[in-house]
């Protein structure tokens, strides 16, 4: 399942499906809509908007409007004989000429869904990381990280104080649970488990802090 659910508004059914299945080779889900009354009645959780439409004016408009239904980062997908002609595109927090590269796009999608607060908590986004609070889900870089219960909770604790310090007994404390009588041992474990699954040549997201504990990487 990918982490991004994004919605492409288009005025062509056809581009819109192509585009929707481009961005699912790059773990984004998508859905798609004619029009704003459409994307702001999807059920679907969303986290971005993609416009694509050859008029600069017309996507102003839609963009205005979807941000008063539902606010969301949005991002124009515009010809690129309209270069000359823009001059800012009020309601826009990104936009990109055709034809353009979905590489490209994929990275500005996560840019900006990385960077938009959240006002419920259901994310914690650390760097290329996403934890998913509501589905218990981790993503890296748009990879979706599988995790047994102790490794998620013990990351969503971390990843929830970066840059603190614990120690193996409150780690204990705080995630196994003040009855549990393993030894710090376990702990140690958890870390280099779950450290083999989020981190890469990359992604370095847990820190060990020599005769203390471990922290979250603060970035």
């Amino acid at each position: 399942m990918a982490m991004f659910r994004i919605v492409v508004i288009s005025d062509n059914d056809g581009d819109a499906a192509r585009l929707r299945a481009a961005l699912a080779e790059h773990g984004f889900a998508g859905e798609t809509a004619g029009d704003v009354d459409e994307a702001a009645a999807l059920s679907a959780e969303l986290h971005l908007a993609l416009i694509e439409t050859a008029s600069p004016a017309r996507a102003q408009q839609l963009a205005q409007e979807l941000k008063r239904a539902r606010p969301l980062p949005v991002i124009a997908l515009l010809p690129r004989e309209v270069l000359p002609r823009l001059e800012g595109l009020p309601g826009m927090d990104d936009f990109l000429l055709k034809p353009y590269d979905v590489s490209e796009l994929s990275l500005r999608i996560r840019r900006l869904v990385q960077k938009t607060p959240h006002a419920d908590g259901e994310l914690i986004t650390r760097g290329d990381m996403v934890i998913d609070l509501p589905k218990c889900e981790v993503a890296v870089g748009g990879r979706l990280i599988e995790l047994t219960y102790r490794e998620y909770e013990l990351l969503k604790f971390l990843a929830s104080h970066p840059g603190r310090v614990f120690s193996r007994e409150t780690l204990l404390n705080r995630v196994w649970g003040y009855d549990f009588y393993g030894g710090d041992r376990t702990v140690d474990v958890h870390i280099r488990r779950l450290r083999s699954k989020v981190e890469d040549a990359t992604h370095a997201f847990i820190d060990t802090v020599r005769n203390v504990g471990y922290r979250f990487v603060k970035s």
